[in-house]
């Protein structure tokens, strides 16, 4: 039987991989499979592995990678990685949302709007498209770079998240019948969350340049 998708939203990632597994029991499966996964994908010049790799969630369900990798600090690889998936199914599952997010947010962060490199006007396919380029960048690109057009993603959507008039209808059933300063608070919690994200895969880049992102 068909089962609508949970809603899911980058903001409450930390809530995917609690009470599951024992986290000292999977950490060292959790580095290892990362680093494998990385590296194997680098190592592959065939365009099939790498597409592979970046729709590893289509493929074995967003609560089996969080058993993997949810558990893990989120300046690991593992960690890492695990973000990078959640934005990405994110964006999959609600690629309006996340144009709605980032169209607003580009007003407010310039800069990040470039480093993430995002198409212009961002609307839903290029959101998409945005988010497996950045996950593929992992794969077959400059991991650093591809760490920062995250961060820079992040910043955007936080920036938008925070800016957003809660007067405006929203299309979440959750936040219908909310009073408008709930709404200001919910928008300010998801919003310091994503900004929390994009700090966290900003110090991943930073520690992949000296070569001790593990």
């Amino acid at each position: 039987m068909f089962r609508r998708p949970a809603p899911l939203d980058p903001a409450g990632l930390d809530s995917f991989g609690e009470d599951r597994l024992d986290p000292a029991v999977i950490s060292e499966i959790a580095h290892e499979t990362a680093a494998i996964m990385v590296r194997t994908g680098r190592a592959s010049t065939d365009p099939e592995v790498t597409n592979r790799l970046v729709r590893l969630v289509d493929e074995l369900g967003l609560d089996t990678v969080a058993e993997l990798w949810a558990s893990r600090p989120p300046r690991s690889l593992p960690g890492t990685l695990w973000r990078l998936y959640v934005v990405r199914e994110w964006v999959r599952r609600d690629p309006l949302a996340a144009s709605n997010d980032f169209a607003e947010g580009m007003a407010h962060a310039d800069v990040a709007t470039v480093i993430a490199g995002a198409a212009s006007p961002p609307g839903p396919d290029a959101m998409r498209e945005l988010a497996d380029a950045i996950l593929r960048g992992m794969y077959d690109g400059d991991v650093a770079v591809a760490l920062d057009r995250a961060a820079a993603f992040c910043r955007v959507v936080a920036a938008g998240r925070a800016a957003r008039d809660p007067g405006v209808p929203v299309c979440d059933p959750r936040a219908r019948d909310l009073t408008t300063e709930q709404l200001s608070e919910r928008h300010a919690r998801s919003a310091a969350a994503v900004l929390a994200m994009a700090e966290d895969l900003t110090a991943a880049a930073r520690a992949w340049r000296r070569g001790d992102l593990d």
